[in-house]
């Protein structure tokens, strides 16, 4: 039998204090340098330690470049390209995997995305070495075929002279090494961003929670917006004509290399932009319908269910055409 106190105090039971509101998030951005650029992620958290972060942002990218760059000579693909033909070559985890999903994109586009030009890219200009002439005639084709990768256990296998070069497709694959970063650090809601190859995910603070990015205008020479693109859980890669180019004789040539001729492409597209999940993929297939060219490149697209924005020279005027998936505005 309760007491009369008891009584009392099941009616007068003094109530839990509510529960404090999450802290609200703000916006936060971390940069530094990478692959000869910037890296740039913008975020949405609340109160990230940033010093981690930003290290952990630090490493994921570093990680990327030190294994992937034609530029540093112990690289692990320096490492591969100086490594005897016919053997199975043991190679970090992330390499065997960007070049065997490289070799997809280079198989399903018939060879106009092609890693092993790093001679080709280097002869043009391109490349870590120092070139005094350019050449007179059309360098090696690409010979992607000749290259294999294993993924269990990871290692790279090559049957043909060449050099690997992955700059079709590394600043992608190191774009989704910060979004794994920051998803990792439970943070959903942000902007990724290597030398233009970027990725989305999720709201930026805002009335309309819209992440927009600017897409540059093929203009050589100077930096404007062609417009402004809504970003939303995808990821961006552009490939085009105006930023890096050398003069040959008069003749502008594009840093992107055809595999299939041996020259610098010598297309009327100006640029191509890839909307995709994956920036790697985005990436690699920006170069392949960059080479494939105006006609060609949005007939891939749609055969391969790309989302792709292609600007076309005409004459003076810059025409722009979509795929049938390319939604974004």
């Amino acid at each position: 039998m309760k007491t009369f106190s008891e009584h009392m105090f099941g009616i007068f039971k003094p109530r839990r204090k509510p529960a404090p509101p999450p802290p609200e998030k703000r916006l936060h951005r971390i940069s530094g340098p990478t692959m000869g650029t910037q890296f740039r992620v913008t975020f949405s958290a609340a109160d990230p330690d940033m010093t981690a972060l930003g290290t952990a942002l630090h490493t994921a990218v570093a990680a990327v470049d030190q294994t992937m760059s034609t530029w540093k000579p112990h690289s692990a693909l320096s490492e591969f390209n100086r490594g005897p033909l016919g053997e199975w070559l043991a190679v970090p985890a992330d390499l065997a995997r960007v070049v065997s999903h490289g070799l997809g994109i280079s198989a399903a586009s018939q060879g106009a995305f092609d890693m092993t030009l790093g001679r080709a890219v280097n002869a043009w200009g391109f490349g870590p070495d120092s070139v005094s002439t350019l050449p007179d005639g059309p360098q090696p084709l690409g010979q992607y075929w000749a290259l294999s990768a294993g993924l269990d256990p990871p290692a790279l296998h090559k049957t043909a002279a060449f050099a690997l070069d992955l700059s079709g497709i590394a600043k992608g694959y190191g774009v989704d090494e910060l979004a794994r970063v920051l998803e990792a650090q439970g943070i959903t809601d942000y902007l990724a961003e290597i030398d233009g190859e970027l990725r989305a995910r999720g709201r930026k603070p805002g009335l309309d929670g819209i992440w927009t990015v600017a897409l540059e205008a093929p203009v050589r020479g100077r930096r404007t917006a062609w417009d402004v693109l809504h970003v939303k859980d995808c990821a961006l890669a552009t490939s085009g004509d105006y930023r890096h180019f050398v003069e040959d004789r008069g003749k502008l040539r594009a840093h992107t290399i055809d595999g299939r001729t041996g020259w610098p492409v010598d297309n009327a597209l100006a640029s191509v932009t890839v909307c995709h999940a994956s920036c790697m993929t985005a990436d690699a297939w920006a170069s392949a319908l960059m080479v494939l060219g105006p006609h060609d490149g949005p007939a891939v697209a749609e055969a391969h269910h790309l989302a792709a924005l292609f600007l076309i020279r005409d004459g003076a005027e810059i025409i722009e055409k979509r795929s049938s998936l390319f939604t974004q505005s």
